[in-house]
Order: structure tokens, then sequence, then C-alpha cells
């Protein structure tokens, strides 16, 4: 059922185990994140990004997700948490509908703008006491992929500076922090790794709980360990979509006679709740309902 983030996130940092926040665009993925929840006995943060509720629309992505979540989830706590929010305009919509949580990311913007718009929607947020989460430093996507290998990005210089970060959090109120420690949005594996030692220095000086971002190419110790140096969040889609994808493509391969989207996207449903229940076994949030 929905309850405030504040419910699951703070029992997660006080527990040393983190909460997967799993991002959904439709009806199947949203039962078998859920579903997933349920058979682990986890709580989960279930999220949106701004392409997604471009896709159908906010009202009725939303209407899914809170009817899924308090009657198939009825038995675990669920959040619902807007990722990535760029478009202010899209951060106050979620805000004035009622999401759990919302990520104002200003992080492509100078640092004084950053701070401005995340204090701003912090207020706006906190009014209803919904979380804000902001973004310090740059998670590189597949467009930052080519400069990275290119030479033109060192990514030394995206990650997230620790002093920043103190001061960040203290001028805007935010209630969660995205930090950059050297992962990538999408799957990258051998490419992507946790800078441990900057992660451990942010946690010192930064007492709020730190998610991560773009961790899909990690492998489960890089996990554990980041979560033991200060990660409460861990957001994961691109597992999720190759779940899916693959799945998708053997049940249309081997039985190319089906007709019923319902059997065709069946499979597909259950490849991505087997995922989303390994990732929270790896999170150690199981049994944590």
């Amino acid at each position: 059922m929905i309850v405030p983030i504040k419910q699951i996130v703070n029992k997660a940092q006080a527990g040393r185990y983190a909460i997967g926040a799993f991002n959904t665009s439709n009806l199947e993925m949203t039962l078998a994140i859920i579903r997933a929840a349920v058979k682990q006995k986890s709580p989960v943060i279930i999220q949106t990004s701004q392409s997604a509720i471009e896709y159908s629309n906010l009202p009725t992505l939303f209407a899914i997700m809170t009817s899924v979540a308090n009657t198939v989830g009825k038995s675990v706590p669920i959040a619902i948490h807007l990722d990535h929010g760029k478009n202010t305009k899209i951060v106050k919509e979620c805000i004035n509908i009622g999401y759990s949580s919302v990520h104002i990311d200003a992080s492509e913007k100078d640092y004084a703008t950053n701070i401005r718009l995340s204090k701003q929607m912090a207020i706006l947020a906190h009014k209803k006491k919904i979380w804000i989460q902001a973004e310090l430093g740059s998670i590189l996507g597949k467009e930052g992929m080519i400069k990275l290998e290119t030479g033109e990005i060192n990514m030394k210089d995206l990650m997230t500076d620790p002093n920043k970060a103190k001061n960040f959090v203290e001028l805007t109120k935010v209630d969660t922090l995205a930090i950059s420690v050297g992962t990538i949005h999408g799957s990258f594996k051998g490419i992507e790794r946790v800078d441990q030692e900057r992660l451990k220095k942010i946690r010192k000086l930064v007492k709020l709980p730190l998610v991560l971002h773009g961790g899909s190419g990690l492998n489960p110790q890089v996990f554990k360990k980041a979560i033991k140096n200060g990660v409460s969040i861990i957001n994961i889609d691109t597992n999720l979509r190759l779940a899916f994808e693959k799945a998708l493509k053997n049940t249309i391969f081997k039985e190319s006679n089906i007709i019923d989207p319902r059997k065709i996207l069946n499979p597909s449903t259950e490849a991505m709740q087997k995922e989303a229940e390994k990732m929270m076994r790896i999170f150690g949030s199981y049994n944590k309902a």
C-alpha cells in the first residue's frame, strides 16, 4: 500500500540496506515490480520518468500505480516517485497529484541555478509533506558515453564534490540527494564503477539518504559495498527493460501464433518480476516490509 516515503527510506538508512526504486511506464512493469515486492516482502519505490508520463499521461499512469499498489501490493509499503524531473511544470504536477517524492534534476545547470531551483521545488513539495530529491554532479547516458570514450570529458570532472554536496543540502533543504560517483545510465558492464572513497567522503559530510542512479551494469559486490558506504536508494530501469525484451523476443519466436496480448506479455512481466526480486535480495530489502 502507499505510505509516506520517509517511512521506507528512514528505516532503510537506519538498517543499512537499500530500497530499490524501479521505473515503470505501463501496467505490466507496475505489476512486475509490485508482485516482486510482495514475493520478497520488501518495501519498494515505484517511479516514473518524464518520458513515461509523456508516453501516456500523468493521471492515467498515477492511477495505475496507486491502484496496483493498494490492491496487489496492499501487504507491503510502497512509495511513488518522479525520476529526473527536469521540467519544473511536470515536477509541480506530480507534487499536486500526490506523488510521495519528486526529483528536481537541475544538475545540468550551473551550481547557483541548481541550488535555486532545488530550493524552490523543496518549498512547494514540503507544503504537501512530499519529499524532494535533488541531484549534484553529472550522471552520463548513452550520449555522454561517446564524449567519454573520445576523451572530450573526464569522468572525475563530472562526479559530486563532497564539500559542495554539504553546502548544497544545507541551502536547499532537500530530503534525498542523487550523487555522481562513476555510474552511467544504461548498461555498460566493465565501464561502470563506484568511487567508494568519494562516496564515503560524501556520506561523512551529508547525513541525508543518498541515491545511486545508473547502476544497471554493476555487480552485486559493488552494490553491497556502496550500501555499506552510505547509499539508501538505488534506481533500476535498464535491467527490467532488458528482461522484458529478452522474454518478449523468446515468446514471439516460440509462439508465433499467439494473438492475445496478455499471453504475449505475461512471460515478459514474469521476467521483470524475477529481475526485480533479484535486485531486492542484493539490496538487502527482502523481509523488511
